[in-house]
Order: C-alpha cells, then sequence, then structure tokens
C-alpha cells in the first residue's frame, strides 16, 4: 500500500513530504512566536520605532507563508512531475504575493502613524487627510498585488489594465477639481507650508489655521470670522506664515522741525540708538537723518525685534516711543507736525 504510486510520488514519498511540511510550519511558528516575544520586550527598553516595526513585521506574518516555506522544502522530497512543479510554483507565489501585501499594510500603517506625530513642535497632520492618503496606498499596493496574482494564473492582464487606464482618465477628468483639492492636501501634509495653528497671510486674508481638510483649509480671521480657502486654490497664492518668524525687522521714522539746531540734528542718531539698545527684546541696526520732508526733518530708525510675538513687539515699540518722547522733551526738541507758511505779498 505504501508503494501505490499517486502523481508520480508513492505514498511513502507523499506522507514524507507531508510530515516535511507539518514539522517546518510548526517549527517556523514557534521561532517567530519567541523571537517576537524576545523583541518585544527589547522594544519597550528603547526609544527608536525600527524595533516596534520589526515585531509589527513579524506579527503580521501569516502561517500561510510559513506554509509557503514548508511547502518548497517538501517540493524536494518529491518527485515532481510538470503538473505538480507548475501547481506548487503558482500556489507558492500566490502566499507570497498576499503576504507582501501584508507586510506593505503594515509599512503603510507605520508610515502613517510616524507622520501623524508631531515633529519640531508642529501640530499633527489632520486625521482624515492622513486616512484618506492612507487609503490610496493601500488600494494602489493591493491592485499591484492583484494584478501580479491574475498574471501568475496565466490571465492576460494587459486588457485590464489598459481598461483601469482609460477608466481611470475618464474618472480623473470628471472630477478633477475634487482631485485637484486632495493632491494639494497631501502636499500640505507632506511639504508643511503650515500647520495648524499658525498664523498666515494669503494675499490680502490673514488669520490662525483652524483646520486642513481634504478639500478645503478654515482659517480664523483677526475680526472672528472664518475663512474657508480651497486647498488647490491655497497653494497656487503666496502665503505669509508670520508663525515662523524668528525676527521682526522694524523700520519707522521720527520727524523734527526745522528750526531744530544743526548740533542737535548730529545728535539725534545718537540718543535713537541709546534708547534702542536700552530695550532688551531689541536688536539695533541702524539710525540716520533720511530727508527733508515738507513740514519734517525725517530721521529713520531700523531695529530687529529677537521676540516675533506682535504683542511683545507692540510693547517694545511702544517704550521706544515713550524713551523718543522723553529725551526729546529733555533736549528741547520738538517733534515737526503737519504745517504750512504763506507769504502775502502787498503790492
Amino acid at each position: 500500500m505504501l508503494e501505490d504510486v499517486y502523481l508520480g510520488n508513492t505514498l511513502r514519498t507523499w506522507i514524507i513530504a507531508l510530515a516535511v511540511v507539518v514539522v517546518v510550519t510548526f517549527l517556523l511558528v514557534l521561532i517567530r512566536r519567541l523571537v517576537v516575544r524576545r523583541l518585544t520586550v527589547l522594544a519597550q527598553r528603547t526609544t527608536t520605532d525600527v524595533d516596534d516595526l520589526i515585531v509589527e513585521l513579524l506579527g503580521r506574518t501569516r502561517v500561510t507563508f510559513f506554509l509557503a516555506v514548508s511547502l518548497y522544502a517538501a517540493s524536494h522530497v518529491l518527485h515532481r512531475t510538470p503538473e505538480v512543479q507548475d501547481t506548487l510554483r503558482i500556489l507558492i507565489i500566490l502566499i507570497l504575493l498576499f503576504q507582501a501585501g501584508v507586510w506593505g499594510n503594515a509599512l503603510v500603517g507605520y508610515g502613517l502613524k510616524r507622520a501623524m506625530k508631531s515633529r519640531d513642535g508642529g501640530e499633527a497632520p489632520n486625521p482624515s487627510t492622513m486616512s484618506a492618503l492612507g487609503f490610496v496606498i493601500k488600494l494602489l499596493l493591493w491592485t499591484i498585488v492583484m494584478l501580479l496574482a491574475l498574471d501568475n494564473l496565466g490571465i492576460d492582464v494587459t486588457a485590464l489594465v489598459a481598461g483601469l487606464g482609460v477608466g481611470g482618465i475618464a474618472v480623473a477628468l470628471a472630477v478633477q477639481n475634487i482631485l485637484g483639492d486632495l493632491f494639494a492636501s497631501l502636499s500640505i501634509v507632506m511639504d508643511k507650508p503650515f500647520v495648524i495653528g499658525d498664523f498666515v497671510v494669503v494675499d490680502t486674508l490673514s488669520g490662525t489655521v483652524e483646520h486642513v481638510g481634504l478639500k478645503t483649509t478654515r482659517i480664523r480671521s483677526l475680526s472672528g470670522e472664518q475663512i474657508i480657502i480651497s486647498n488647490a486654490d491655497l497653494l497656487k497664492s503666496r502665503i505669509r506664515n508670520y508663525k515662523r518668524m524668528q525676527e521682526r525687522r522694524v523700520v519707522f521714522s521720527v520727524g523734527v522741525e526745522y528750526q531744530t539746531p544743526v548740533a542737535k540734528l548730529e545728535q539725534i542718531p545718537g540718543w535713537l540708538r541709546d534708547i534702542v539698545l536700552m530695550q532688551p527684546q531689541a536688536r539695533f541696526d541702524r539710525a540716520h537723518l533720511q530727508s527733508f520732508g515738507e513740514s519734517a526733518i525725517l530721521f529713520e530708525i531700523v531695529y530687529y525685534a529677537t521676540n516675533p510675538d506682535y504683542t511683545q513687539y507692540m510693547n517694545t515699540q511702544q517704550e521706544i516711543n515713550l524713551g523718543i518722547v522723553r529725551r526729546f522733551e529733555t533736549e528741547g526738541v520738538r517733534f515737526a507736525y503737519p504745517s504750512r507758511t504763506v507769504y502775502v505779498r502787498q503790492e
């Protein structure tokens, strides 16, 4: 009975091959369990995410993958006819493709999880946007796996790929505006020109970013209303992100009367420099007699506010203005105001 031949192999050979499949599969499952347990303990002691990824990939390894390895090992025991050889090859390839898809899913999830974490003190990306990105990537991944599986089953996928291409073009043309906003949303998430909480100026609009969605971005303006801008239009505009300002360059002018003595005019730039240097959050750049205006001699002052916060900048500017008023009052220098002298000629 053990010497009866089935598909080119005796029953004894088939039993040995089956035993190889069972033993190898059992050993591989056991090794995976032990390795995952040891790596899990090690991953809890480290701060890197790489070991967590390895544990995740090992945990996602299916028994069917080990079965494919066992079948490959057992196939060397058998006398493989062309029919058996082709059947084993197709079965092993399908199992490997499925396992590759599972590992790909794990890698996509790992990447999205890392992207959701806040980086450099910025806000985490919008969850709905990241979910949509993950769905698109996984759909593409499993589409490739399906096409490869059909190709290995002997099905001609050329016509299917061509049909998907034509259908994809038709769908893309129909929803091109939506797709434009979707890809713009992904660009915002990946490139991070701004994050939630940043104060931005877009053309003539300004406000704080509240939400970055799949199609629109919502900005809360200074006057209180919510401004909704499509992502595609937003990326076409020039965006000024004041949250990322490191220093604020400030330029302002002071006008004094034309009757001011020359000796005082020569001293005014030094006074202005001293007043700016007295402010702890200001870095002096320059002060010069700039020009002669219609009713005043103008001095230009330039400094850098080292704290970019607008309220702190205004506090510093206020102290500088008060310091100028006090110093001019002490020195007897008068501010100029718009005036005009009219000469009347009497015949």
